[in-house]
């Protein structure tokens, strides 16, 4: 049987409530009045439960967890995240695990790759350009600079594909979406850990065979420089995520970004080779530059370090970080549809 009211048809089914709920009727139904700001059961003929009890029966019901939605453009719940923190860890073990799965090397790789990309630079950009490392053995040099750079273009790429890559976990389960570049940052972290570990073994090397090598007091810096690096990288690869959303060329153009974004960064040359005034002061303006030669200068005793750059260097990730969580939070509330 049905029930209307004047603001509509609502109805609901005997066995419905039966199957659901528990409660049980003798002869009759339960009838329901609904209006937009009010909920009222009605029973009739002798009914073992009242709605009263039923609805006593949903307030004292608690919830373990309550999924509410960021009115907050800036909002970062980080006691959700800390609740999570299983979820992240093993994301993070996924992600470490299959970078190599199902090869003959394995984790050997992590060692290989910037090994090789190494011995090119040197015999390219050392031995047939001649290009200079102001005194730095080239074996340190380039190892330093890529192990670097990797680190930064690796945690800009795999944050920029947050939205797209993870669309099919993000449709079936939930979890804090901040989640996905947090992890991109410290999977890629561990790889790091890796080629600087093999960086170290250089340095000891060449330091034992006489080559005298230079250690500034910025070295103590020298972590907080690679958090630099990374909220930097996760400010622009948040900016790229939300919006390959709906525009998967940024993807494509992303990669060619990279690509070239080497060739203005003092990696594969030193700073101190930009002679020109006005090249060298554009060349600074890229926000990676005062990073790298810190690091340089911090590890290699070579390069330039400047308090004032690197003051730019952390208000432009200051700025690039919040505007890439807002649009983040933005586009996360809605990208299923689009992605």
């Amino acid at each position: 049987m049905l029930c209307f009211s004047k603001a509509g048809a609502k109805v609901l089914l005997f066995f419905y409530i039966r199957k659901y709920f528990g409660i049980f009727f003798k002869k009759s139904c339960i009838f329901l009045y609904m209006s937009k700001k009010s909920c009222t059961f009605v029973a009739e003929n002798a009914c073992y439960a009242r709605a009263s009890t039923f609805i006593g029966i949903m307030k004292e019901e608690k919830w373990e967890l309550t999924i509410t939605p960021k009115d907050k453009l800036l909002a970062v719940d980080w006691a959700e995240i800390w609740r999570y923190r299983d979820m992240f860890v093993l994301f993070v073990e996924r992600n470490f695990r299959t970078a190599y799965k199902q090869t003959i090397l394995g984790p050997l790789w992590f060692i290989i790759t910037p090994v090789l990309s190494v011995i090119v630079y040197v015999a390219v950009f050392g031995g047939i350009a001649n290009i200079p490392t102001d005194g730095v053995p080239p074996m340190l040099f380039y190892l330093l600079g890529i192990s670097v750079w990797g680190y930064f273009s690796s945690c800009l790429s795999s944050t920029s594909n947050s939205f797209v890559t993870n669309a099919d976990i993000f449709g079936k389960v939930y979890f804090p979406r901040i989640i996905m570049p947090l992890v991109a940052v410290t999977t890629n972290l561990l790889t790091f850990a890796i080629q600087l570990a093999i960086f170290t073994a250089f340095y000891i090397y060449y330091v034992a065979t006489g080559t005298e090598l230079v250690i500034h007091w910025q070295i103590v810096l020298f972590p907080l420089l690679i958090v630099l690096l990374a909220f930097m990288a996760v400010g622009f690869g948040m900016i790229f995520s939300s919006m390959t959303t709906k525009y998967r060329d940024l993807q494509i153009m992303l990669a060619k970004i990279i690509s070239l974004w080497v060739y203005i960064t003092p990696v594969i040359y030193p700073l101190s080779m930009v002679t020109n005034a006005k090249l060298h002061f554009a060349m600074s303006l890229n926000p990676v530059t005062p990073v790298m030669e810190a690091i340089k200068y911090s590890l290699l005793g070579q390069g330039q370090f400047s308090w004032l750059w690197l003051g730019y260097s952390a208000a432009f990730t200051l700025v690039l970080l919040i505007f890439g969580l807002m649009l983040f939070n933005k586009v996360q509330k809605s990208f299923m549809d689009t992605v």
